[in-house]
């Protein structure tokens, strides 16, 4: 059959019988630890994975085999002895603020998606950042839409270039993890389209995702995969996105969802547990036989899904050839060097290959290095170092678990210091770490929190005593650096005691590499901060956490009362200063900038020099914001490069604005609307660092919907 992808949908739709119609519009999850009954409706032979929908082969129509997601093609549970590639944190992907290597990262899991038959990836997360306590910052990309939509949509862009589908998710305000089925994230809808669905929007637009995924809590009042305003108004009206929107799983509270826009009930015996009907099946069927819903939605329904098909071309692969899985390590290798932040440094970092005796301390650092629980946790080849359980309330405690990858720091280090001393202590006792650190050159002390799908954290303290452990061996050795494994940002009680602190998150399955290579001064730092660090939660939004120690199944409201003020705007909006700005991030070597040009009109265009002023390579990432417009203070990321630098080599770089991110939503209107004047822009080093600043003149329009 040939013809466009909407026309192939159309034409097959109309050949299908009804029974084929409704089988297509609900996928089940493959037998695992979570769900360990295999289902009668997946063959024999399908490898078990996230969900099956079935095929028609008459018409050529494949089954769609759904997997988890952006940090590499998940396998605990489903498929025993299965391996992937384990990259690191989303959040480490976007410290690297590098969007060709975040499409590096997607084409590495569609080619191990396909190898192992898989055609749909769960992958593209990118809710916006907005707690630091949020289990699931790790997943996601940043607090900025800007920033989270270009590395979203690059990652999305290279899983689709090997013939796999991607969703972006969790569609929308998939912001805190307590009692998520339950939670209403209240939101001024204008503040909405401004922030986290403008991410969306720039995401879709440039990617061109196959499917969408709802999330699993209700804004203003209606779950997300039955709200008409988010579905059918904002996504498929305003977008004009052509592709489908699923469930997650367990997410769809009734066959009502379908009338709202939603087109796929995904993880379906979950929602017969949780809402006592797997909502797509008769439900549906009874809905469309008795009018209640009707046959064309039922055809756009169908139409949806096989157009993406057909788009991905999900039809027509061949069988995909094993991939090169040394080259994909380097890959994650990249990803973690490029993403390790160094946060504060007075001189102890780097290491001098000649230091005599060294200390490490804590975080399993003799293992590996940490990954986030749930949904998204990879096996990496060779499988884990260790998996420790932890356990806790609710339907995922059975996957909060300490997993280890055996990329082990201490023995990276020992292989970059070979003519060093280097003692091990496993940091169980400050007094033990103390007796190790008291007389060594340098103490490095590596942290580590478990952060994952289905809890949030209390508080922004590390677990287990490590902040009493730094403050001991600090105290002992004025000479400590801190290493964080965490998959959000942390309090630093200890912070003004140690020299160095490096922001490692979870840096997947080559970390240890990574880190001991920074340490060294092997590997110049160029992180930068996807997300403010607090100095605490009485800087955020909310000091206090609606839901926390609530029962699994309690309702739960947030309201969201920063609005389009997320993050580093909250802070530019409320004058406080943060711990680390958004954006901050050294380097082993110096950056200037100069010679700012900006022209006006309908948008901002901003030239500027930036020259390498040290005595070594590195990279930087020059970033432009908008400070002030028209009556009020604004900030917005309005663009940034990372660029390669030898010593005392200059670069001209040039950033346009998407004038979305200038302008206000106008929601009586429908439409965006920029306020003629003066508009204060800033080039800087971070959110809260400008040092080229200028004022241009925009004419004010009013566009788009």
């Amino acid at each position: 059959m040939s013809g466009s992808a909407d026309e192939r949908a159309r034409e097959t739709e109309a050949r299908m019988t009804d029974d084929e119609r409704f089988a297509l519009l609900v996928a089940v999850m493959g037998a695992g630890e979570m769900w360990p009954v295999r289902d009668e409706r997946i063959p024999p032979g399908v490898p078990m994975s996230a969900g099956y929908v079935p095929g028609i082969p008459r018409l050529g129509v494949p089954a769609l085999l759904m997997s988890d997601a952006g940090l590499g093609v998940t396998n605990p549970g489903f498929r025993q002895g299965d391996t992937a590639t384990a990259l690191p944190a989303g959040l480490a992907l976007a410290a690297g603020f590098h969007p060709s290597l975040a499409r590096a990262a997607g084409e590495l899991i569609g080619r191990e998606a396909r190898s192992r038959g898989f055609n749909v990836q769960l992958a593209g997360a990118m809710n916006l950042a907005r707690d630091p306590r949020n289990g699931r910052n790790f997943e996601y990309v940043s607090e900025d839409p800007l920033l989270t939509a270009t590395i979203a949509a690059e990652s999305v862009s290279g899983i689709q270039e090997q013939g796999v589908i991607s969703t972006v998710k969790h569609y929308s305000l998939n912001c805190n993890e307590t009692n998520r089925h339950w939670l209403d994230a209240v939101i001024d809808p204008a503040a909405h389209r401004e922030s986290d669905l403008l991410a969306f929007e720039i995401a879709i637009e440039r990617s061109h995702p196959g499917a969408v995924m709802a999330a699993y809590n209700k804004v203003n009042g209606s779950y997300a995969a039955a709200n008409r305003a988010l579905l059918t108004d904002v996504l498929k009206g305003a977008w004009a996105f052509p592709g489908w929107v699923m469930s997650d799983w367990g997410g769809t509270p009734g066959w009502e969802c379908a009338v709202a826009g939603l087109d796929q009930e995904c993880g379906a015996q979950l929602d017969a547990l949780l809402w006592q009907a797997e909502s797509f099946g008769e439900p549906l069927r009874s809905a469309h036989a008795d009018g209640r819903m009707s046959g064309q939605r039922l055809s756009d329904m169908v139409r949806r899904i096989l157009r993406s098909m057909f788009a991905v071309g999900v039809d027509r692969l061949d069988p995909a050839p094993e991939p090169d899985m040394a080259a994909h390590n380097e890959t994650a290798l990249q990803i973690a060097r490029e993403g390790i932040v160094l946060l504060s440094n007075r001189g102890a970092l780097p290491v001098a290959p000649d230091t005599g005796r060294i200390a490490v301390i804590g975080g399993y650092a003799q293992l590996g290095v940490p990954i986030g629980c749930g949904s998204s946790a990879v096996v990496p080849p060779g499988g884990y170092a260790g998996v420790i359980p932890i356990g806790g309330p609710g339907l995922m405690a059975g996957l909060r678990n300490l997993h280890l990858l055996p990329s082990s720091p201490l023995a990276a280090l020992r292989e970059h210091f070979p003519h060093s001393r280097i003692e091990f202590d496993p940091g169980i006792s400050p007094a033990e770490a103390v007796l190790a650190a008291r007389d060594a050159d340098i103490a490095i002390v590596f942290a580590i929190r478990v952060e994952g799908e289905g809890f949030d954290t209390v508080d922004l303290s590390l677990p287990w005593g490590q902040d009493e452990l730094i403050a001991a061996v600090a105290a002992a050795n004025p000479n400590t650096v801190v290493v964080l494994e965490t998959g959000n940002p942390v309090a630093m009680p200890w912070r003004d005691s140690v020299n160095a602190v490096l922001q490692a998150w979870y840096p997947g399955q080559a970390g240890g590499q990574a880190i001991a290579e920074i340490i060294a001064g092997h590997v110049n730092p160029s992180g930068r901060l996807p997300i403010t660090f607090p100095e605490d939660l009485s800087q955020t939004p909310r000091p206090e956490l609606p839901g926390l120690g609530t029962p699994f199944g309690t309702p739960v409201t947030i309201h969201y009362v920063e609005g389009a003020e997320v993050g580093y705007r909250w802070f530019a909006k409320t004058g406080r200063e943060p711990l680390f700005a958004f954006g901050h991030g050294l380097s082993y070597t110096g950056f200037g900038y100069s010679d700012l040009v900006v022209t006006g009109g309908d948008t901002v265009t901003a030239s500027f020099t930036v020259v390498n002023t040290g005595d070594r390579a590195g990279a930087d990432v020059p970033q432009l914001y908008l400070t002030a417009a028209p009556g009020e203070r604004r900030s917005r990321l309005l663009g940034f490069e990372r660029v390669e630098l030898e010593p005392g080599a200059a670069c001209r770089v040039t950033l346009t604005a998407d004038p979305r991110l200038l302008a206000r939503y106008d929601g009586d209107a429908g439409s965006w609307r920029i306020s003629p004047g003066g508009h204060a822009v800033a080039v800087g080093v971070s959110a809260g660092s400008p040092r080229l600043t200028a004022t241009v003149e925009l004419t004010g329009r009013t566009f788009g919907r």
